[in-house]
């Protein structure tokens, strides 16, 4: 059986940055290196093409009375800028202490792994496991699963399965381990401000028409209240107040807001009234700014008035919210407090649903839940309590994976997310690294897990 440290060394060393065509030679590597990987512990493997990036298949068992799981992972990574920030190169993997550094160590070469890892050393000892396992690893997920969602609609018939088994969600800390079940949605758009039909000259022109910039600043800071809140009609209606359950799971992390804040380096928290910052991050909506240009952005100084200026926006979504719901209500009152004199574009870009799966035994699981997510959920809370000892909690999470409701739109599956990252781990920031404490204990659960789940 292979060294999973040594094999994620290698992996990372494939430079597979899905969103510049520069490193489409790491991009070939990675994906090269995962099919061989599989096809080495047994997997029958297939490279089905999409527009961009292909997505790999691999399949053992065909038994159609064992359960089917769906192990789904991504070969992508993200850009490794700003390269002066990171101590050693962020694709010649080193391990220091406890961590092994690198781009895409945490996200998600590291989780996926830890599942291939586990897959292997289980065949390894039992070669007829009665479990149908299919890994699902595309190459898009960091530019929004764009082609993921074609995918799945044209492949649908052989990816029938029981459940999806995946890692690419967080935990607190290396000795508790979080089962996400919930994902926060996302609305992706940019603004784009148009003034004069060319730069001017701020002395010559200044004071007679309104600034592309100044236009920009009033509408963005028209869109949130003073006390944090989203300044759009409606926007909260959908929103489904948190569980009892949820809020008594979130109170057992036992976190403190001085640490939060000591952690991002500010001094007070904005969050809106009524919930902490670690529900706020979790149970609310949120529009947020991701970047502002126009202008002149060189050293020193340039008087012009630029011709235009852009904002980036996202929302992230709750449920029971939708894209689809909010984005019109959005869209339409950013128009309407649009200053006069300038005219504006929005521009849509990716999205993605909200998705929550209630674990068993909770007041309100629904009645018709799949009974292989139930054992999903009792196989993981059986094996972390004995690899962790102690019991998961089970928590929603503030980012997005839109790929998660796809599965749920097309397939009809739900998901079970073991947690393996850290705040630490420096996720899409210089210095990614993944714990490698957390790494052995995830191959042993995960083996666990998926032990459990064939004895079904």
């Amino acid at each position: 059986m292979f060294d999973p440290v040594e094999k994620l060394k290698e992996y990372v060393r494939h430079a597979s940055v899905s969103a510049d065509p520069q490193f489409k030679a790491g991009m070939l590597g990675a994906q090269n290196f995962v099919t061989g990987l599989l096809s080495e512990i047994g997997f029958k493997v297939e490279v089905v093409p999409t527009a961009l990036h292909p997505v790999i298949v691999a399949k053992r068992g065909d038994n159609p009375q064992w359960p089917h799981v769906i192990i789904y992972g991504h070969y992508d990574v993200q850009p490794p800028d700003p390269l002066d920030k990171w101590t050693t190169p962020p694709f010649e993997p080193v391990i220091r202490g406890e961590r092994i550094y690198g781009r895409g160590t945490a996200d998600n070469k590291g989780p996926l792994m830890v599942h291939l890892t586990a897959v292997g050393r289980l065949l390894e000892k039992t070669p007829n496991l009665p479990l149908r396992i299919t890994f699902v690893v595309e190459g898009e997920e960091e530019i929004g699963s764009k082609n993921f969602k074609t995918f799945l609609l044209a492949n649908k018939e052989k990816l029938r399965g029981d459940l999806v088994y995946f890692s690419d969600t967080g935990i607190p800390n290396p000795e508790q381990m979080v089962i996400t079940v919930g994902l926060r949605g996302m609305l992706a758009f940019e603004v784009e401000i148009t003034g004069p039909q060319s730069d001017l000259h701020s002395g010559m022109h200044g004071g007679v028409l309104m600034n592309p910039l100044q236009a920009l600043a009033e509408l963005c800071a028209s869109l949130h209240t003073p006390d944090g809140r989203v300044n759009i009609p409606g926007f909260y209606d959908a929103v489904v107040e948190p569980q009892p359950w949820e809020r008594e799971q979130l109170a057992k992390l036992g976190l403190k807001e001085a640490d939060y804040a000591a952690f991002l380096g500010i001094k007070e928290f904005h969050a809106p009234p009524g919930y902490t910052p670690f529900e706020a991050n979790r149970f609310l909506p949120t529009l947020e700014f991701n970047g502002i240009s126009g202008g002149y952005q060189g050293e020193g100084t340039k008087t012009v008035i630029p011709s235009k200026a852009k904002v980036k926006i996202t929302c992230r979504l709750v449920p029971n919210q939708t894209p689809d719901g909010v984005k019109d209500t959005i869209f339409q009152t950013i128009r309407s407090r649009c200053p006069k004199g300038v005219t504006l574009t929005i521009i849509e870009q990716h999205h993605a649903t909200p998705y929550v799966a209630i674990p068993p035994d909770r007041s309100n699981t629904p009645k018709d839940q799949s009974p292989i997510l139930a054992r999903g959920f009792r196989a993981v809370d059986k094996a972390v309590t004995e690899v962790w000892g102690r019991p998961p909690l089970y928590l929603r999470e503030g980012g997005s994976v839109g790929l998660i409701a796809d599965l749920k739109q097309v397939l009809g599956l739900d998901a079970v997310m073991l947690g393996l990252f850290l705040p630490e781990d420096n996720l899409h920031a210089p210095n990614e690294s993944f714990h490698l404490g957390v790494m052995k204990k995830g191959i042993e659960t995960s083996e666990r897990v998926l032990a459990e789940l064939a004895k079904g």
